[in-house]
């Protein structure tokens, strides 16, 4: 069932970005990967105009924004990017713990949840439970 859901997952740290995928595609998730803003932009219009858009977005909030620069707030804008092309689009945003004031901003501006990273088993269920929502 999972790899009917398309994931879009953003983080600038490799390290992180590898472990989150391999756990997502173990799950049978369909995840397409990008280490900054700019490209997780590009890959979601491009999914939306070949008419196979992404069920959900996870989102780093600390990576280089959309202009390649290194921004604290890059995962926020990116969120508002997201939800204006696509306004009911499910977007978790990732965090550090010491991140989980601005996740919650996060929260607030439209993401669908906040998650902190290092627990993947526990984000392959949160990540289901918002798709079949």
């Amino acid at each position: 069932m999972n790899e009917e859901i398309k994931v879009l997952l953003v983080d600038d740290e490799k390290l992180v970005l590898r472990s989150m995928e391999k756990s997502l595609l173990r799950a049978g998730f369909d995840v397409e990967s990008a280490a900054n803003a700019s490209v997780a932009l590009t890959l979601f219009q491009q999914a939306r105009e070949e008419g196979v858009p992404f069920d959900i977005a996870i989102l780093d909030l600390n990576m280089p924004n959309l202009e390649g620069r290194e921004d604290p707030n890059a995962g926020l804008q990116l969120l508002s990017k997201l939800l204006e092309v696509q306004p009911d689009f499910a977007v978790v945003v990732l965090t550090a713990f010491d991140e989980v004031e601005r996740a919650k901003e996060a929260v607030r501006r439209g993401a669908r949840a906040y998650f902190v990273k290092g627990r993947e088993a526990d984000l392959i269920a949160l990540v289901e439970s918002i798709v079949q929502a």
